[in-house]
């Protein structure tokens, strides 16, 4: 069991530290465009590309603690390997929206929708491993097989946009 919890939590910090990469890139997106647009740092003076820019910035931060928080439980209590391909496959997304976020407005929404299908399917994955531990805990009955099969199968599906 030990092996598998390290195996486990391997899986998920790699996929929490390219988190950790994403986030330096838009910082430094946002420092690119302060200079870029003024020439003194960070002041937001109207609309430009700063303005957007420095927006998506803010959204993806924002949306950071939540998906950590349901990568890890869906990664701890359900199965590993379909938790860390949708955090990669989040991490994409939120990329797509950060760049969509530049262009016109239209082009962030297919990220952000794909972002919220991820993070849903993070959740749900998660409850399973809850609901799973609760009937091992009350009736001895273990669903864990069949759930790993379950979320295997389904987390390619993420990939359907």
């Amino acid at each position: 069991y030990k092996a598998q919890l390290l195996q486990c939590l391997q899986m998920v910090s790699q996929t929490e530290h390219s988190v950790v990469f994403l986030t330096a890139f838009f910082a430094n997106k946002v420092e690119h465009e302060s200079r870029h647009c003024n020439g003194k740092g960070l002041q937001r003076q109207g609309f430009s590309s700063f303005d957007r820019v420095y927006t998506a910035n803010q959204n993806c931060g924002h949306a950071y603690p939540t998906f950590l928080a349901v990568l890890w439980c869906a990664g701890l209590l359900c199965s590993q390997a379909p938790a860390a391909f949708a955090g990669l496959m989040y991490l994409f997304v939120r990329q797509k929206y950060f760049v969509g976020y530049l262009g016109e407005r239209t082009q962030s929404t297919p990220g952000y929708l794909f972002g919220k299908r991820i993070i849903l399917f993070l959740f749900l994955m998660s409850v399973a491993g809850i609901l799973n531990y609760y009937l091992v805990f009350f009736f001895g009955s273990d669903f864990e097989i069949h759930i790993k099969t379950i979320t295997g199968a389904i987390s390619p599906l993420l990939l359907i946009p």
